[in-house]
């Protein structure tokens, strides 16, 4: 070839290239990225988690949790030493059953002639599983066949509503309706969010209690199905110990009557 034809040559290739402009030059970086499994078009974005973004990982840590498994049955998994222990009368007891690859516990069943058995297990009081206006989250999961209801049965509470406190997880009446309770330290009143479905089926159920600023909401099996309005300053301390499964061993203590597994509670974010 003739240097004359090797700068023509020369001259015509600097003119394609600036004819193509800046996005054609920048193909070939769009290839390697995708080759390294960067996006096929060139631009980077958001990896695919298959589904609805999991916002998981924005909860705050339990502050207590017990999974009734294990050489540790009443222990706080969490490290943060809220074992429980028992307090019964008449006779009350808890057994044991399988639940997955674990076990729950399983409560004395309806009784209807005085004295019936009782048992509730307690937590020493401790004042970092008080929320105060903190946003709290609290549930459990529950097995409860339609002959099992009562008028109420308490599944995990902090705090008394007649006097005080409290935030708890219940199942309410005969219908077998989860609610979740909350008393403000300064002023009378519940604030109660019910489910408008059943739990009382004999099938497990995961339940939740949400509270953030001016909403309480109760989360059946990860759905919401009910919420009430809350005042945003409310406020929940006290020194009353966590209770599992019914206030106390006393009369009228709304004890649950079916079985237990996963009982926690966070605090925080």
């Amino acid at each position: 070839m003739s240097r004359t034809r090797f700068l023509l040559l020369l001259a015509a290739v600097a003119v394609l290239t600036s004819t193509l402009g800046p996005s054609a030059r920048a193909s070939t970086g769009a290839l390697t990225r995708a080759s390294t499994g960067g996006s096929s078009t060139g631009a980077p974005g958001p990896l695919s988690t298959g589904g609805a973004t999991d916002q998981s990982s924005a909860d705050a840590p339990d502050a207590v949790r017990f999974s009734f498994d294990g050489a540790g049955l009443l222990a706080d998994i969490t490290g943060h030493g809220h074992d429980l222990s028992p307090v019964a009368r008449h006779g009350g007891a808890f057994a044991t059953a399988r639940h997955g690859n674990g076990q729950a516990l399983v409560f004395p069943p309806p009784c209807h002639d005085e004295p019936c058995p009782r048992i509730a297990l307690r937590a020493s009081t401790a004042t970092d599983l008080d929320p105060g206006t903190r946003p709290i989250r609290w549930g459990a999961t529950v097995k409860l066949a339609a002959d099992q209801t009562t008028k109420g049965e308490n599944v995990v509470q902090k705090g008394f509503s007649a006097s005080g406190s409290q935030y708890k997880l219940q199942v309410d009446g005969l219908a077998g309706d989860p609610s979740c309770a909350m008393v403000d330290d300064r002023r009378p009143g519940i604030h109660l969010a019910k489910s408008g479905v059943s739990v009382a089926d004999g099938q497990w159920h995961t339940l939740e209690c949400r509270r953030r600023g001016a909403q309480l909401t109760v989360l059946v099996d990860g759905a919401e199905r009910g919420a009430t309005r809350v005042p945003a300053d409310l406020s929940v301390r006290n020194r009353i110990p966590l209770s599992v499964g019914g206030k106390g061993s006393f009369t009228d203590n709304d004890q649950f009557q079916g079985a237990l597994d996963d009982v926690w509670v966070s605090i925080g974010q």
